[in-house]
């Protein structure tokens, strides 16, 4: 088959959706299909300037004006068009003879925009660009969505849709997987502070609330007295309210950050952590479960779906803004307690997340939506 996937405008610097494009790109060329790329092109933001201010209205005129021709000219030569992100379903005509296919990794704005209270709030022009988001899913000929708790989502949201809303769970999108402990040790050596060996538990992500990096913060100060380790934020640098909730809850000297680390960085990171600390409220997956699992870091997550599904029963679980019970859980993995069953119960879960098992789903829909058509 001849595929067009279509991507992310590169200003936007969405780095998850960008490595999910160039997953979906690698995987069906492997299994021998014919893929090409295209994304609408920084225009007017030639210079690639981050999307604030007056350049977020510059990158809405690159994307919803000088955007869908282009994007429309390259999908006369497919077979199948796939939106690689929900957020572009306004790329989805009214009309076409080829099916387009889309993932939803999660309807969260969407659902803000409607009023649910996802840690997501929109101002009116968001409401409006939601708006046309749904409008554009019901557009599409099939919805892949990434977890049970986003196909719940997008069933009830598109209630009546007349397409197909399936399965499609995510694939780790980068390999992974236990090293060695001297190579784990040599890569970490880039981290001047942990050079010391102290234990550290690891969070990953961005500074967005439903991320709960507070609650990270307030878990480490309530055993600080009782556990000699640290929290390291790997992703996006903290903000200055976080570093003074640090300050303010005597912690701040326990604080690591690594800003947007390698994938083999990252990878170390996993091995060598006690355990991941990931309290998030809201997400349409959670990536870092699998990844962590993959290279036999513990993992320590809310109890909110999809986590249960994604986790796969190999996780110790919490309210998100229970800091005080994963404080108990740090402190019961620093003692022994779980920490190897956990491994072992991780790693066999993140092995339902190979690269072939979500090709293979997303091909059969392909093939789905193109006899239908």
């Amino acid at each position: 088959m001849k595929i067009l996937l279509i991507g992310n405008y590169e200003p936007d610097a969405q780095e998850s959706m960008q490595r999910y494009t160039e997953l979906l790109r690698h995987g069906l060329s492997a299994a021998g299909h014919e893929v090409t790329i295209a994304a609408p092109r920084p225009v007017l933001n030639a210079a690639r300037r981050s999307a604030t201010g007056l350049w977020k209205w510059i990158g809405y005129l690159d994307k919803y004006v000088l955007g869908p021709p282009a994007l429309a000219r390259a999908a006369r030569h497919a077979d199948i068009i796939h939106v690689c992100d929900h957020s572009n379903s306004v790329y989805v005509p009214r009309r076409s003879p080829v099916p387009y296919v889309v993932t939803c990794h999660d309807l969260l704005a969407v659902r803000g925009a409607l009023g649910d209270d996802t840690d997501c709030p929109a101002t009116f022009t968001g409401r409006q660009l939601q708006k046309h988001i749904l409008g554009g899913l019901r557009r599409a000929r099939a919805l892949a969505c990434v977890s049970s708790a986003t196909m719940h989502d997008a069933q009830r949201l598109l209630s009546g849709y007349p397409g197909e809303i399936v399965l499609t769970p995510n694939a780790l999108n980068h390999p992974y997987r236990v090293l060695d402990e001297r190579v784990a040790r040599e890569r970490i050596a880039a981290v001047p502070a942990l050079r010391d060996g102290r234990p550290y538990v690891l969070n990953i992500g961005s500074n967005l609330r439903r991320k709960n990096r507070e609650c990270a913060l307030r878990t480490l100060a309530g055993i600080a007295s009782s556990w000699n380790g640290r929290l390291l934020f790997a992703g996006q640098p903290l903000t200055a309210q976080l570093r003074q909730l640090a300050l303010q809850l005597q912690v701040a000297d326990r604080i690591v950050e690594v800003v947007k680390p390698s994938n083999d960085l990252l990878e170390a990171l996993y091995n060598r952590a006690l355990a991941l600390l990931f309290p998030s409220r809201f997400e349409g997956f959670g990536w870092p479960i699998i990844e962590a699992q993959a290279c036999g870091c513990p993992v320590l997550c809310s109890d909110r779906e999809p986590f249960p599904e994604v986790a796969g029963g190999a996780a110790m679980m919490c309210d998100a803004d229970d800091h005080d019970g994963f404080g108990r859980a740090i402190l019961a993995l620093e003692a022994g307690g779980p920490r190897e069953e956990l491994r072992r119960r991780g790693l066999q879960n993140a092995g339902r997340y190979g690269e072939s098992a979500l090709i293979e789903r997303l091909v059969s829909l392909y093939r789905q939506v193109a006899v239908a058509a």
